[in-house]
């Protein structure tokens, strides 16, 4: 049987990169974010039109099309190359839209430019010292840091418990990526002793098709020809056939989200 204990390519590991020929999946099949957590941030800190976020690790603008919808202006700092331009191609026409080849740990902003600095999806990549000092000096005085992310709920319905099951069998660094890696410790040391934090439900239904779509636009998922790719491929359509319900099955989520300042 295959183990999820392989060798894998150095390069692979780097955030910049390992995306890289994971755009089309990642663009159609990774989640969004409900507009409760709009409701949430305007309660808290408040979000008139025309503010200025920067979307750090922007990815291919999901969390850019958020804001933007909401009538900010949005710069998107995203140093890798595929997933920015998937960015452009899709809110490039948008006036409020501005994608910059860039990292945490340096934007490429002017100091004390943004009201806010986004990240979705992206902190645990972040080396966090470097990246809390360029946020400091980026962020305008009583700015605001948002760290949100989708975290998948592991043992809610069997379907979700078999799905976890799998990754932790055939999946190359999954244990080492996840979001949970980030403990409450390192966000106050990060966002400061004050910070707050929300939660909300967030789901996604798929049918076979869209289910592989959503493994294969995860970094850690084998790909065609790499060791266990089939392997695993086989035991998705298994758990597919198991549990669908009317041809679909539901990927359940908790969106959090941590504000600091």
């Amino acid at each position: 049987m295959f183990s999820r204990n392989v060798t894998v390519n150095a390069t692979r590991l780097k955030p910049e990169i390992r995306f890289s020929s994971r755009v089309e999946n990642y663009v159609k099949f990774r989640p969004g974010y409900p507009s409760s957590v709009i409701a949430w941030l305007r309660e808290v800190m408040g979000l008139p039109p025309g503010i200025v976020i920067a979307d750090v690790g922007a990815g291919t603008g999901i969390s850019s099309r958020f804001f933007l919808d909401v009538g900010c202006e949005v710069f998107a700092i995203e140093p890798n190359t595929e997933m920015r331009e998937a960015a452009i191609h899709q809110l490039g026409l948008h006036g409020s839209f501005h994608a910059i080849d860039g990292t945490a740990e340096a934007t490429g902003l002017d100091a004390r430019f943004v009201d806010v600095v986004v990240c979705a999806q992206a902190f645990h990549w972040f080396q966090r010292q470097p990246a809390r000092h360029e946020f400091t000096r980026i962020l305008k005085p009583g700015g605001h840091v948002v760290l949100m992310w989708n975290e998948r709920e592991l043992d809610s319905t069997p379907f979700l418990r078999a799905y976890e099951a799998m990754l932790l069998r055939y999946a190359t660094d999954y244990s080492q990526v996840r979001h949970e890696n980030v403990t409450h410790s390192d966000l106050a040391e990060f966002l400061g002793q004050e910070f707050q934090t929300a939660s909300f439900a967030n789901e996604q239904w798929f049918d076979f098709e869209g289910l592989r779509g959503r493994l294969l636009s995860c970094s850690y998922a084998p790909e065609s020809g790499q060791q266990g790719h089939d392997e695993m491929i086989a035991e998705l359509q298994r758990l597919f056939d198991e549990c669908h319900e009317g041809g679909q099955v539901c990927f359940r989520y908790q969106t959090v989200v941590h504000l600091g300042s």
